[in-house]
């Protein structure tokens, strides 16, 4: 029954620390403030480090076996450990599994009391063989992905991030009867403060950063995964490159071996700048005063930063996928991800001022969907009944 007058214990189960997932750190950094501002007590609990202290890095190799040990072994021992406790016995104490990575934890949690946010189900589609995901499993991967996947199935209350998402876990569970599972979508919400900068505040942020771009620039937000589509950037600026004279910005990880090649095909190594890893201000600096966003993705299960740019202000060019629309609304131009002649074509209409007012008064609006405070409010509502 409902705890409405009561106030909960919420423990927040987060991702193991040494793998350094930013997104989801900050996702939930968002839910120990919001929690706590809406009057509740919060505690958060992170994977043991042990083993995983022999290593610099957890991602790759012998390290990331130890961190295997320590995630799925070491864990769950603590966690029934704690299970023991008074506080965690209490039936006011509520369990929030903050990444679906970490949802085989709910064998070890009272499963009627936990709620997982279920972020994308893109791997666990890429172990089944899925091609359309554009993310290609190991064997160890795909044993992971499945447990992952059984586990989420065992849970009574889960969270997706978009309707999208929601659809393909239900797809992928359609053959079970699931009589206890209370599944809805809780739109994510921006987890830092994004806002349009003014020019000159932007300009002297990019200027101190070394880059100078004054021709303007076309921006990219992301990782070097195949399914974030990096190449298409360097493809349309090759489209344009006779028509417009600025440059390509790609913000996040460093140019593969495969990018570096591409821009040498093209020509275009004065045109395209790496900015590794941007600061906060930086970002927003970027979205600020680029002369559009493109995003051009073959698969994601939300896509932050599709708002994170409509809030700052730029106009944003996109993939039609499933995902990404749902996000962007009405208020983005959409193409095929591999279709630069249309991705060119929707750049030249950002030439008009109008086509830019209309777009960026469209993104105020869409920008409202993401709140932090209802996003709040609505895990709130689920972890009480």
């Amino acid at each position: 029954m409902p705890l409405s007058n009561q106030k909960l214990h919420i423990v927040l189960i987060g991702n193991y620390r040494k793998d350094h997932q930013r997104s989801m750190n900050l996702f939930l950094q968002m839910l120990l403030d919001g929690y706590a501002t809406a009057g509740h007590q919060v505690s958060v609990c992170l994977p043991t480090e042990c083993f995983g202290k022999l290593t610099s890095n957890t991602l790759s190799g012998i390290g990331k076996w130890l961190a295997y040990i320590d995630k799925y072994v070491l864990f769950p021992i603590v966690l029934r450990l704690k299970g023991l406790s008074p506080a965690y016995r209490s039936a006011n104490t509520r369990f929030h599994i903050c990444d679906h990575s970490n949802a085989v934890y709910i064998s070890h949690l009272p499963v009627d009391r936990t709620l997982i946010t279920c972020h994308d189900v893109l791997a666990i589609k890429g172990a089944f063989g899925d091609k359309s995901a554009f993310c290609e499993a190991s064997k160890a991967g795909v044993v992971l992905q499945k447990w992952i996947l059984k586990s989420l199935q065992k849970a009574h209350k889960i969270a997706t991030v978009s309707q999208t998402t929601l659809i393909q876990l239900k797809e992928l569970s359609a053959h079970l009867n699931l009589p206890n599972a209370k599944w809805q979508v809780v739109l994510n919400a921006f987890n830092e403060p994004f806002a349009e900068l003014p020019v000159k505040e932007a300009k002297d942020i990019t200027d101190a950063a070394g880059l100078h771009l004054d021709k303007g620039f076309i921006l990219h937000v992301g990782s070097d995964l195949p399914r974030k589509n990096r190449k298409m950037l360097i493809k349309l600026l090759n489209k344009l490159k006779d028509q417009w004279h600025g440059s390509v910005v790609l913000a996040g990880q460093a140019l593969d071996p495969a990018m570096v090649q591409l821009i040498k095909y093209y020509g275009l190594e004065n045109r395209v700048v790496s900015v590794v890893n941007p600061n906060f201000k930086l970002l927003q600096a970027l979205y600020s005063t680029c002369n559009a966003f493109v995003f051009p993705s073959y698969s994601e299960g939300f896509g932050w930063p599709v708002i994170e740019a409509q809030a700052c202000g730029a106009c944003v060019l996109a993939s039609k996928h499933a995902a990404i629309m749902e996000v962007g609304g009405d208020a983005a131009l959409y193409a095929d991800a591999d279709d630069v002649h249309q991705f060119a074509e929707n750049f030249k209409l950002l030439l008009d001022k109008d086509v830019q007012y209309t777009l960026k008064q469209k993104a105020l609006i869409n920008c409202q969907r993401f709140d932090k405070t209802k996003m709040v409010q609505n895990y709130i509502h689920l972890l009480e009944n």
